[in-house]
Formats: structure tokens, sequence, C-alpha cells
């Protein structure tokens, strides 16, 4: 099965070690940024982080927004403050939020896996490939809160998923709203 290029490979067709590192660490710093932009909400604060998270794998792919999420969880491992609210160290991946933190990494993944089969170019297509994701990160964040608080799971869900429905999906459509205006930019820069 063929790929489509993702607008980081139109932008950059000739992406060596280096530079895909460099676009590893930028992606990075645009998911720190966005969990610093945070609405305070108990057990799970809302932020900007899945926006950025969709517009890394949008622009992307699959392989290589995996590998951002990847990173951006080591740094905040390390001690980084790249999680909300400024929040670094391990305990954020083992506290409420860790089944969101992991599920970032898959989010991104898909998102890009769905940019580069079909989803990648259209405004709607584009809303999707965010959209589905965005979605599916509820599983494990849900099932996360579910394990380590005393709420059972309707409280989980009520908690971890209902109020960030609606933030989710206008996300997504300002995420496909970036990477259609990126792929526009990039057609009248070359015509």
């Amino acid at each position: 099965m063929t790929r489509d290029a993702t607008l980081s490979q139109a932008l950059l067709p000739n992406q060596t070690l280096l530079t895909k590192l460099g676009l590893v660490l930028a992606g990075s710093f645009l998911v720190a940024l966005g969990a610093q932009a945070e609405v305070p909400m108990f057990p799970v604060p809302m932020t900007l982080q899945t926006l950025a998270i969709s517009v890394v794998g949008l622009t992307f792919g699959a392989r290589l927004a995996g590998l951002t999420l990847l990173a951006y969880l080591a740094e905040g491992a390390m001690g980084l403050p790249v999680y909300s609210g400024g929040g670094a160290g391990v305990a954020h991946l083992v506290g409420p939020t860790g089944g969101y933190l992991f599920g970032f990494v898959a989010m991104a993944w898909m998102t890009g896996w769905l940019a580069e089969h079909g989803f990648g170019r259209g405004f709607i297509r584009m809303s999707l490939a965010a959209l589905i994701p965005s979605m599916l990160l509820f599983v494990p964040g849900v099932a996360w809160l579910w394990y380590i608080t005393p709420l059972d799971l309707n409280g989980a869900i009520a908690a971890g998923a209902t109020p960030f429905l609606v933030g989710g999906l206008v996300k997504s459509v300002v995420a496909a709203m970036v990477a259609a205006g990126g792929w526009e930019a990039l057609v009248r820069r070359r015509s």
C-alpha cells in the first residue's frame, strides 16, 4: 500500500536523520506548549495538548508523530516541565493522567497513519483523521482513571471523558484547519 506524502515531507523532501530529530524536538516542544494552556478540571485538566498532537500527526505522519510523543513522554519523565501545568516526573505517568499520556503516542501515530492513507488532504478528511484518534484517546485515559482512582466506570467516564468531548471535536477541527492552511500555503508558494 502506498503512503501519501505528509506536509513535513512535502516541505522537506530530503529528510536526513538530523532533520527528523529537529522535527521530533519541535513537535515535542509544540505539545509541551499546548500542555501549558490549561483549563483546571478534576481529575484531568483540559489543555491544548491534543490539538498539538493532532497537528503533529497530520503533518508528520505515523512514525515521526509516534516518535515525537515518545520523546515528549521521555522529556517529562526526565524532569523537564513539559506536562500539564509545568508538571514533570515519572509520577505523572502512573498518576490519574497516565492513561492519557501513554494514549498520546497511539493518538499521534493513528492520526499520522490516517494522514498517510487518504486522510491527509481536504478539510473534512483531515478533521476525521484528527477526530477519530482523539475520541479513541478516551479508551486508555478512562480505563486508567477507573483503575487508579476510587471512581467506578461511570464515574471515570463522567470525569475523564464527558466534559472533554466537545473540546475534542473543536480541537480536531482546528487542527485540520491548521494542516489544511499549511498545505494551501505550500501550494501557493510553489505556484
